[in-house]
């Protein structure tokens, strides 16, 4: 038993001997003040509108691109790093958007104010349910986590305490048309910034490495001494926290919260494909993800017109992108070391 035990500790410690040497190799080769400049870029942004010319379109874009990658960094935490793909993960954005709106409508407290609160309701909510479906792995943690969906889209369409199928209404802000989006706006900015910050480092603590060897294979993992159950529901639970700020705010920015804005599968699909595409279990991955689905969304809707045309064009994209980066686009230059600096995030 102590040869076993002793083997596992030399594992672990060749793990990190090897992660410290390849953090060494990509510091030299991160950018380091690219994600400051975007920041900084970004913040600036909404000035755009003291030129004369009404750039609300272009800020709705960027703060709904934000938004996406809030949820798919989250997402990130349990599907990337962790390897467990949920399709359930809307349900956060639900109960994040009810739990924020709901006080907002009553209390009158802005939604931006409550979205901590609300993305810590969601991560208790996420550890409970990550103890009982994370039970389970592979196929069939995946129909487990849509069954989810199901279950709360018919618990929300009939209790008439949040409205039911109609939802409830809120109450937009006082400020003029031209900066009304500019609350939301910043909002989005600093948790999408909160949500990279943080993804890098869990990426990059002990909690992370458990994360990603239960990712490569989670018997071995175990064996290591790693308390997978632990480990996982907590991924569960974190990847909760970061959806839910993101549904809280999204319910006052739009003015009302309804199941089916929130609880469609469209939404916890967008979060996967963005990972996916970008680089399943990179910080960057997300974010470009996010970035290129919703640029290509808008594209194929301004060309195609609102059609079932346009997804498909979408999935035509998609399928092409991944023939070629089967990693993603971070991962897969990354592995082939032709990343650019700017995306070296990691």
């Amino acid at each position: 038993m102590m040869v076993t035990t002793d083997n596992s500790q030399d594992i672990i410690a060749q793990r990190r001997a090897y992660n410290e040497t390849l953090m060494q190799a990509q510091d030299k080769t991160r950018a380091t003040w690219f994600p400051i400049a975007l920041l900084a870029l970004l913040i600036l942004l909404p000035l755009l509108q003291l030129t004369g010319t009404n750039y609300n379109y272009v800020i709705h874009l960027t703060l709904y691109t934000m938004c996406y990658v809030v949820m798919a960094s989250g997402w990130n935490i349990l599907g990337g790093f962790a390897g467990y793909i949920s399709l359930g993960h809307n349900v956060f954005f639900a109960v994040g958007g009810y739990v924020a709106g709901m006080l907002f409508a009553r209390l009158g407290i802005s939604t931006i104010i409550l979205a901590p609160f609300a993305g810590l309701v969601c991560a208790a909510l996420g550890y409970v349910i990550g103890l009982i479906t994370l039970r389970v792995r592979g196929p069939s943690f995946i129909i487990s986590s849509l069954a989810l969906v199901m279950i709360f889209r018919i618990a929300f369409e009939n209790w008439h305490f949040i409205g039911g199928a109609a939802g409830v209404a809120l109450p937009a802000n006082g400020l003029p048309v031209e900066w009304a989006k500019l609350p939301y706006y910043y909002a989005f900015l600093a948790m999408a910034a909160f949500a990279l910050w943080a993804s890098y480092k869990i990426k990059h603590s002990k909690f992370g490495m458990g994360l990603r060897a239960i990712s490569v294979d989670e018997i071995k993992a175990e064996s290591a001494g790693i308390d997978t159950r632990f480990y996982k529901v907590l991924a569960f639970a974190l990847s909760a926290f970061f959806v839910g700020m993101a549904g809280a705010v999204w319910g006052e920015y739009l003015t009302y919260i309804r199941p089916n804005i929130f609880l469609v599968i469209l939404i916890s699909v967008n979060m996967v494909l963005m990972c996916i595409l970008g680089g399943k279990g990179t910080v960057a991955g997300p974010a470009v993800g996010a970035i290129l689905i919703i640029a290509f969304n808008e594209f194929f809707v301004a060309t195609l017109g609102a059609s079932t045309v346009n997804i498909l064009a979408t999935g035509v994209i998609m399928a092409i992108a991944l023939i070629f980066f089967p990693l993603g686009l971070v991962g897969t230059l990354a592995r082939h070391r032709k990343l650019p600096r700017i995306l070296n995030w990691d």
